[in-house]
């Protein structure tokens, strides 16, 4: 079967995006997602950057909020303006490397974008992290392993990752080392999946 790698890190409004949509347009095309999540704080220090593009470039930043609400109305996405941007989403990165991959994990990661981006409840914390658990069916495992000594070693192994593969923002899709960037190329990301698997 076709994989997509989908890259992101929790704290990316278009990753929000992408992480509602992917699963349906990549069934669509017979592709399989694999849920990379990562952070892109210590890349975005490799570029010179020490906060968000969308905060450094206030231009930028107005015309996020503006597309985020028409895309999301668009699509029919729950949606409210974190109460704070970007949000740490180093407590939900590292739990997330400790859940195995496949659907537990999708559920996982939707459930933290939705805390942060539709419901205004902040991922940084143990409280939330707990309650996305418990909605993807799972128990405290992955959290209290994301808090024990070592416990960002994968994290830090998947930012390598993600490094490796030339990627320098979210989201970003991988389709057989090709790397697409941006939620707007995730059409021609599956589509190349479709074609390789041919």
């Amino acid at each position: 079967m076709a994989e997509l790698e989908f890259w992101f890190d929790f704290a990316s409004p278009y990753s929000y995006l992408a992480a509602e949509t992917v699963e349906a347009a990549a069934a669509d095309t017979g592709v399989a997602v694999i849920w990379r999540p990562f952070l892109l704080g210590p890349i975005f220090s490799e570029q010179g950057w020490s906060d968000s593009p969308f905060n450094l470039y206030p231009a930028r930043g107005r015309y996020l909020w503006l597309d985020l609400k028409r895309e999301t109305t668009r699509h029919g996405i729950p949606w409210q303006r974190p109460a704070r941007f970007p949000f740490n989403s180093a407590l939900a990165t590292k739990t997330a490397s400790w859940v195995e991959p496949g659907p537990a994990l999708s559920r996982f990661c939707q459930a933290v974008f939705r805390a942060g981006f539709a419901e205004r409840r902040d991922p940084a914390t143990r409280a939330v992290i707990e309650t996305c658990l418990r909605q993807a069916g799972l128990d405290h495992a992955p959290l209290e392993r994301a808090l024990a000594d070592g416990g960002g070693d994968r994290c830090r192994d998947d930012v390598g990752a993600a490094r490796d593969r030339g990627i320098f923002g979210a989201p970003s899709f991988v389709v057989a080392g090709e790397l697409y960037w941006g939620n707007e190329r995730m059409a021609a990301a599956l589509e190349r999946a479709w074609a390789v698997s041919r």
